[in-house]
Parts: structure tokens; sequence; C-alpha cells
């Protein structure tokens, strides 16, 4: 196998993410009805406005790159050393992402979590971060809660997909498919309680960390899909990702395929539906994503996956000039896959 941890697979996975994500963003809450009648039989076919911008991105880029620098940061600083600093860190970085988003819990956050730990890092330097992009309500009232949430004490009973599209950094960031499935649950139980919540994500991290060791997207579902078998609760995450691989190959691809697979707004189907736009796309990642954005469901968070596992496979040059030359803060994207890949790319 050729592995693909090269800065180009790095920046393709967390670029092509935000693509797809982007163009999800202006349908994300319209039926397939609705988006054909305003983009015609193939639906959307390229950016639209949302946010007042082409290309805008929403809370899953965020959330994917405070997790990025969550990772980073987990690396450069003392007091994030060991498997729980990796934890700690990750908490730190979506809280940060917590003070972008709410005004008011910035002076909470700093006296209870100090300010190297809210304010200090890359991101919160950038206030088009600040935007308010349709954060998910388990998210906020998680972080809110002042609580951490763990897999062996759940914050809450949700599963909606906010674990798992955030998670393509840990796959990055470990060679290791199976730390990459443990980090991935873990992180995700942050904010996720349900075990389809955080195990979503750990399947999701893990195969993204077998496709950048240079395994072929089929053999890194497969192998993923093991790890997931080993944990008591995987029942509910397998059935979703069978579903998906029964429908590949079975008819011609289209938004009423995706639609028995599900709807993308819980954990196990935005990444079932992810996984079968990817293997129906082949090496065309403007194939892949707009399958996965075009249907009645959660668009941008399966786009957002979509176009990570695709930007992962065959790195940023598969994307289209076009795509890039939109998109929102594509530079400070850029930047993060960057340092992740310094700090985790040669190993």
């Amino acid at each position: 196998m050729i592995k693909k941890r090269t800065i180009e697979n790095f920046k393709g996975c967390l670029i092509g993410g935000a693509i797809g994500d982007a163009l999800g963003a202006p349908i994300e809450f319209m039926n397939i009805d609705q988006i054909r009648s305003n983009f015609g039989e193939r639906g959307l076919t390229d950016y639209s406005e949302a946010y007042g911008r082409l290309g805008a991105i929403t809370d899953d880029t965020q959330m994917t790159l405070f997790t990025a620098e969550g990772l980073i940061l987990s690396k450069v600083r003392q007091e994030y050393q060991g498997d729980q600093g990796v934890i700690s860190a990750g908490y730190h970085a979506l809280l940060r992402w917590l003070y972008t988003q709410e005004i008011k819990y910035q002076d909470i956050l700093i006296k209870k979590h100090g300010t190297c730990s809210i304010i200090d890092g890359v991101l919160t330097g950038h206030k088009d971060l600040f935007s308010l992009r349709a954060p998910g309500n388990s998210c906020l009232s998680s972080l809110r809660s002042g609580k951490r949430g763990r897999v062996d004490d759940p914050i809450n009973n949700s599963k909606g997909c906010g674990g798992v599209m955030r998670m393509a950094p840990v796959g990055l960031a470990y060679d290791d498919a199976e730390k990459a499935f443990h980090f991935g649950c873990k992180l995700a139980a942050i904010t996720h309680g349900h075990t389809a919540g955080y195990l979503a994500a750990g399947t999701f991290a893990s195969l993204i960390s077998l496709i950048i060791s240079g395994s072929p997207l089929t053999e890194a579902i497969e192998n993923s899909t093991l790890l997931l078998k080993a944990d008591k609760n995987h029942k509910e995450t397998l059935r979703a990702i069978g579903d998906a691989l029964d429908r590949v190959g079975a008819k011609t691809p289209e938004p009423e395929v995706i639609e028995t697979i599900g709807a993308g707004w819980i954990a196990e189907e935005a990444l079932a539906i992810s996984l079968y736009c990817s293997l129906v796309a082949g090496d065309d990642f403007r194939k892949g994503v707009l399958l996965s954005v075009n249907h009645s469901g959660d668009s941008d968070s399966t786009g957002s996956i979509t176009g990570n596992i695709l930007g992962a496979l065959s790195g940023i040059d598969i994307i289209p000039e076009k795509w890039l030359a939109e998109l929102e803060l594509k530079e400070v994207i850029e930047e993060i896959a960057v340092d992740l890949f310094d700090q985790f790319g040669h190993q």
C-alpha cells in the first residue's frame, strides 16, 4: 500500500470537507422537491448563496477546525501530554468554539478554565469564525453545561451527527486505526452521549486513518467496521453502514436512493450516506459531493463527511479549482491542515 500521509492529502481531507459543507449549506433545510424547484431537476450543481456569500462554511467546518487545533496543541503543550491530555485539549478546543458562538458565556468560560485554555490558539484570532452558522443544540447545550461528557458517563442521549462530522482530523492525526477509533469515540462523547453518536465518530476517524495510511476505500470500510464490531453497542451503526453498502451498484445513484438510507441528521445515517456517496463517486470528487448534498436531509454534514473522505483518498488536486477559489476561510483551513501535518504527518 502507498501511504497517503502527505500534505496534499491532509489539505484534501480538510478542504474537501469544507467544500462539501459549503455546497450543502444553502439547501440543508430543504427537501428534494424544494431543491429541484430552486435549482432544476439535477438539483444544486455549484455553490449557492448562504449566510450572505458563496462558499460559506457552517458549524461543521468550524468544529472540525477547532478539533484539529486541539490535537495540534496536544503535541505542543506540556499540560496536554498523554491520552487524557488529548481529550482535555479537545474539550478545551470545543469550549473555544463555544466562546466564538455565545458572547454571554465568554467571561464564564475564562473564569472557569483560564485564559490559556479559552483564548490562546490560532482560531479565536479569526473574527469570521465568530459567525453563527446554525450550531447544533446538542453541541451547544453540552458545552454550556460545564460538564465534559464521557463514554462511561454520558452527558446526554444524543446521537445527532455533531460528533461524527467533526472527526476527520483525528483520523489524520493517528496512523493507528485502533487509536483513531479510541480517540474519535472519546472526543465525540464530549457532546454526544448515545452509543451510536460516538461509535459512528470513532468509525469515521478510523476510516480516515486507514485511508491516509494507504488503504483503498472498500478495505478501509471493512477494517473500520471490524473495530466497530468489537464494541458491544455496535448494532445501530453497523446496520446503517450495511444498508448503505447494500445499495452500492444496485441502482443509479440519486437522491431517492440516499433517502432509503436516512436523512443524515443522526450520526450513523450521516456516516452511512457519506460512505455510499464516496463509493459510487470513485475518483470523481464533484460527483460524490454533489450526490451527498442533494437529498432531503442534513446536506452540509453529509457533504462535509463525503468531502473529507474523497479529499483524503485523492488529495487536494482532485477538487475543482473554482470551488477552491470561492471557499470561505480557505487560507485558514489550509493553515490548520499544514499545522496538523507538521505535528502528525511524519509517523
